[in-house]
């Protein structure tokens, strides 16, 4: 992640009720680290909030920084789990990246993260 990025949460209006939010990012890009070609590919974030939320604006910006960056995909989706669920510390949360063929092979990343298996 860009040092400059920075992540906003705003207060979860229904802290005690469990419920998912899933945002969507159909444009999404990076670059193989191996070719120096282009990635193109949806973000999928669902999650079960606990005290924060995470702000649109700032997510943009934060996914955003990966364009120019040569990172595998697998590290790419644990690391997007690692800084939303450090920024946001939900219950729950999956990062599901989809990337576009190449070479005729599509391939789809899925991270968990859950509070309770964090202790």
């Amino acid at each position: 992640m860009s040092e400059n990025i920075q992540l906003e949460m705003f207060d979860n209006p229904r802290p005690g009720r469990d419920y998912t939010i899933t945002i969507s990012v159909p444009e999404f890009t990076s670059v193989c680290p191996k070719t120096g070609q282009p990635d193109f590919g949806e973000i999928i974030i669902e999650y079960i909030p606990g005290e924060k939320c995470i702000e649109l604006k700032s997510l943009k910006y934060y996914m955003q920084s990966f364009r120019n960056k040569g990172i595998f995909y697998e590290a790419l989706t644990n690391d997007i789990v690692d800084t939303l669920a450090g920024a946001c510390q939900p219950r729950w949360m999956r990062v599901t990246s989809s990337f576009t063929p190449r070479g005729g092979i599509t391939t789809d990343v899925s991270v968990e993260y859950s509070a309770e298996k964090r202790n």
